[in-house]
């Protein structure tokens, strides 16, 4: 095991901006060897799934930011919004995976919907993505996304021989409430849930015709508004529109268009553009939840430059940890969707002795472990994968 001012070293020489491009370009190499490897197992690419719905085709990169708390004085940390003192990273993940594909380290008082931050962010996330897998991408940002900057910047990339389309939240004003008011009461829909199936007291309603500010926005754009009951936790935030009707109001901005997703039937509905969406919630346990429990939990130096250094290594940790369970767990219902908290009790710390004999290193296993089996299949099928070219 190295020692502490080694690893100290090595984070902060990979915190560089010059070594940092380097490895981004490794990781970029090792991520189109290792989704074609994916591709090649009898379960292909995990293609995401949405209202019964599969995406084939289409690369979903959920962005989205978090707070790690800083428990000493360390360089870049600042008070947050929550009022407490840390970090703030801006990471965007590939949903069908769940690999990090880019994260910037920020300080804690930087804003939600910067926008130089998003495209820096988003542009070294689509860099990431193996070439033939750029042609369709679908985009999800929460509230943060909805600044005339990112709208903008968001439509431009797409092109003759990409489609990029996005759905992100969208902070309501009294002009957006007013034209809720318009919406009339047959046209509400009932919205559909993760599996189709109806929700009870969710409804879904188009709204971008009686939208006062479109005018203001790019073209090509659709707002889509949703109410639901509010909880007893929602009741003291709601507004006085809100309280008037019974209902808590949101709304989602996209540029699919009425045509919908290609080769997604329905998916022009109001309905399905609400549910896409509301998946963006996944990265809240697949993505940055996995990224702390990688490491990002705690930036343990000082020094930002290292700390940067820290950022790339759980993110690569993160990397390999997904491979692992698309390439070696797969068909195994309990671990090809386990977190890495689940991973590292059941396969990482298996009960285990490696012992040396006859000019060779034996590891004998624990035999009443159960998941022992899981294990060495999955050793058995990594260690036949075909080496990089």
């Amino acid at each position: 095991m190295p020692s502490g001012p080694t690893v100290r070293r090595t984070l902060d020489l990979a915190g560089g901006a010059v070594m940092l491009e380097r490895i981004a370009r490794a990781r970029a190499r090792a991520r189109a060897h290792v989704w074609q490897l994916i591709e090649s197992t009898p379960a292909g690419f995990p293609w995401l799934v949405i209202a019964g719905k599969v995406l084939t085709g289409w690369l979903v990169i959920d962005m989205d930011a978090t707070l790690v708390t800083a428990r000493s004085d360390k360089e870049g940390a600042a008070p947050t919004w929550k009022k407490g003192y840390g970090f703030h990273p801006l990471g965007a993940w590939a949903a069908n995976t769940r690999e990090c594909l880019a994260m910037l380290l920020r300080p804690g008082n930087a804003g939600s919907n910067t926008f130089t931050d998003h495209k820096e962010v988003l542009a070294a996330a689509i860099r990431q993505v193996p070439a033939r897998f750029r042609g369709k991408i679908i985009v999800r940002i929460d509230g943060a996304g909805a600044s005339h900057e990112l709208i903008k910047h968001l439509l431009s990339l797409s092109s003759p021989r990409r489609i990029l389309l996005f759905t992100c939240g969208w902070m309501i004003t009294p002009a957006d409430e007013a034209a809720i008011m318009q919406v009339p009461g047959g046209t509400w829909e009932p919205g559909i849930a993760q599996d189709g199936t109806i929700e009870e007291d969710k409804d879904v309603a188009e709204i971008t015709d009686l939208m006062s500010r479109a005018g203001n926005w790019p073209g090509g754009l659709r707002w889509i508004a949703r109410r639901v009951k509010p909880s007893r936790r929602q009741a003291r935030n709601l507004t006085a529109y809100e309280k008037k009707t019974g209902w808590r109001y949101s709304i989602t901005c996209t540029n699919i268009p009425a045509a919908g997703i290609g080769g997604v039937p329905g998916s022009h509905h109001p309905q399905y553009i609400d549910v896409t969406h509301r998946e963006h919630a996944v990265v809240e346990t697949g993505g940055v939840r996995t990224a702390k429990a990688m490491g990002l939990r705690n930036l343990p130096s000082k020094s930002w430059q290292v700390n940067r250094g820290w950022v790339i290594a759980a993110n690569i940790a993160a990397d390999l940890t997904a491979w692992t369970r698309l390439l070696g767990f797969r068909g195994h219902s309990d671990l090809s969707e386990a977190d890495p908290d689940t991973l590292r009790y059941r396969i990482w710390h298996i009960p285990a002795r490696l012992a040396r004999h006859a000019r060779q290193r034996l590891l004998k296993i624990s035999t009443d472990w159960p998941w022992k089996d899981a294990f060495l299949a999955c050793w058995q099928r990594l260690c036949a994968l075909p080496a990089p070219a």
